[in-house]
C-alpha cells in the first residue's frame, strides 16, 4: 500500500499540504481582508505556528503509537 518510513511520508504529505496552505494563505492575503499590519502579523503568527504544530503532532503521534504497539 504504501512504502517507505512514517517519516519520509509524512515529510512529503507535509510538502503537499504546505503549498496548498501557502496558495490560501496567499489568496486571503491578496483580499484586502487584512487591513492593518497588526492584523497581518497575527495571520502570519498564526498560520506559521499553526503548520508547526501539525507537523510536529505527526511525530508526537508515532512515538505514541510506537510505545503503544511495544507494550510500554
Amino acid at each position: 500500500m504504501l512504502n517507505g518510513t512514517f517519516k519520509k511520508l509524512w515529510n512529503r504529505s507535509i510538502l503537499l499540504i504546505g503549498i496548498i496552505w501557502a496558495v490560501l494563505v496567499f489568496l486571503i492575503w491578496e483580499t484586502n481582508q487584512l487591513v492593518t499590519a497588526q492584523d497581518r502579523w497575527i495571520f502570519l503568527t498564526v498560520v506559521v505556528f499553526g503548520f508547526l504544530l501539525v507537523y510536529i503532532s505527526g511525530f508526537v503521534i508515532e512515538a505514541r503509537h510506537k510505545k503503544k504497539q511495544s507494550g510500554g
